[in-house]
């Protein structure tokens, strides 16, 4: 049975300072029903109406084209899932709370965002003290599950015809990527930024707390397993049978701990900024010295998580990239943007930065100037970071359950 919280409401302080302009900027925009029921969730204390008004909101964000959606509807979203937490935080349901609250952070707006962090941080510590009391069977049983293992696969060590069995064809043969070992800043700036060259850089993150915290699937779930994640399932993205799903993070972990890779394909979280979402997974990394360079700033900065299997397809990126693989091993290889034309960019604006090449199953007639084409390749092993210059082209295989983290940055206008 869920527990009460000791709390009527989530406090919500930029809510309270802006409703009421948002409410006439929703009005404004022909949300009436909106407002009515956003009114008589407030004025009347009702979930089904807060419920009502998320769903309006919902399906306001898929009425087109992700880029055509009103601003504003994005922060009316963001509104109606901090009214539906509340309720279900006084009703003790904290793991719909949170649920609601990570939809919030992920398809609303950033006007509400500090209000939903705050939320959920309050959530959590409350879980935490509920735990800690022992006063919440579910959590821990929960917990007393967690503990019967870890992750199987996080061993580095990999027999090479095996890999080379899963591997595009030619993989290894051609020029390895060059591995340094903890490059200086004006040895990376002079060497290989400057020419726009890759290179491995070893000994950089064995400092990092996530080196050790991130193989243990009971810290993992404790700090992040009720958060909701969007992931990916099948190959890759260009495959008609991919497809995105929005599922709890000690889900995520279980299809990987199970190596679960039924049809379509293998779950993968990609390219998510897991670490704007959950800060105490940020707290586990830090970025690196060499993201400085150029007089830039950074970008983004993104998780990619999966079991072995994960592939991400021939693509390019327009930053500065350094790779960490911080958990487990990758297989990439690297083709200079000198030679995009021969590797068939779609034509498509949505995937123009794609490559129509597919280096599992390459097809030498359809795609004739690609078969024959010199890279560079790699196998990135746990604890070393790879520098990918803009327009490099990339494939990524992972070779064992993977964690990585990829750092983007832009160059200064100097």
């Amino acid at each position: 049975m869920a527990a009460k919280s000791n709390s009527n409401h989530l406090p919500t302080p930029i809510l309270d300072t802006v409703r009421s302009n948002l409410l006439e900027k929703i009005t404004n925009e022909g949300g009436y029903a909106y407002v009515s029921m956003n009114t008589r969730t407030t004025e009347a204390d009702d979930i089904r109406a807060a419920e009502a008004g998320l769903e309006m909101a919902w399906e306001q964000l898929h009425s087109g084209p992700w880029h055509s959606v009103l601003p504003i509807w994005r922060d009316a979203y963001a509104m109606s899932c901090l009214h539906v937490a509340s309720f279900q935080y006084r009703n003790g349901d904290f793991k719909e709370a949170l649920k609601v609250l990570d939809m919030g952070l992920i398809m609303g707006g950033n006007l509400l965002r500090q209000d939903l962090d705050s939320a959920i941080n309050l959530i959590s510590l409350t879980k935490s003290r509920i735990i800690s009391n022992g006063s919440n069977d579910e959590y821990l049983e929960e917990r007393k599950m967690m503990e019967t293992g870890n992750f199987n696969g996080f061993s580095s060590s990999s027999n090479v015809a095996e890999m080379l069995e899963v591997l595009p064809n030619k993989s290894l043969s051609c020029k390895i990527v060059e591995t340094k070992s903890s490059l200086s800043l004006e040895s990376f700036l002079c060497d290989y930024f400057l020419s726009s060259t890759p290179v491995i850089i070893s000994d950089s993150i064995s400092h990092w707390p996530a080196s050790k915290k991130w193989k243990d699937i009971d810290y993992l779930k404790t700090v992040a397993g009720d958060r909701t994640v969007p992931v990916e399932v099948g190959k890759n993205y260009l495959c008609q049978d991919w497809k995105q799903e929005m599922i709890t993070f000690s889900q995520f972990l279980e299809r990987v701990q199970s190596n679960e890779c039924c049809p379509p394909g293998p779950t993968y979280l990609a390219q998510h900024p897991l670490f704007e979402q959950i800060q105490e997974l940020r707290k586990d990394i830090l970025v690196p010295d060499y993201c400085f360079v150029g007089g830039g700033e950074l970008r983004s900065l993104n998780a990619w998580f999966g079991p072995a299997g994960t592939v991400t397809p021939l693509h390019h990126d327009p930053h500065h990239n350094i790779l960490a693989q911080v958990v487990g091993r990758k297989y990439i290889r690297l083709y200079p943007a000198s030679i995009s034309e021969d590797l068939y960019p779609f034509t498509e604006t949505m995937l123009c930065n794609s490559s129509q090449v597919d280096l599992d199953n390459l097809d030498a007639k359809e795609f004739p100037k690609a078969t024959n084409l010199d890279f560079m390749d790699c196998i990135l092993d746990e604890g070393q970071m790879l520098y990918i210059p803009p327009k490099w082209w990339h494939y990524v295989r992972s070779l064992t359950t993977s964690f990585s983290v990829s750092f983007w940055w832009s160059e200064g206008n100097s």
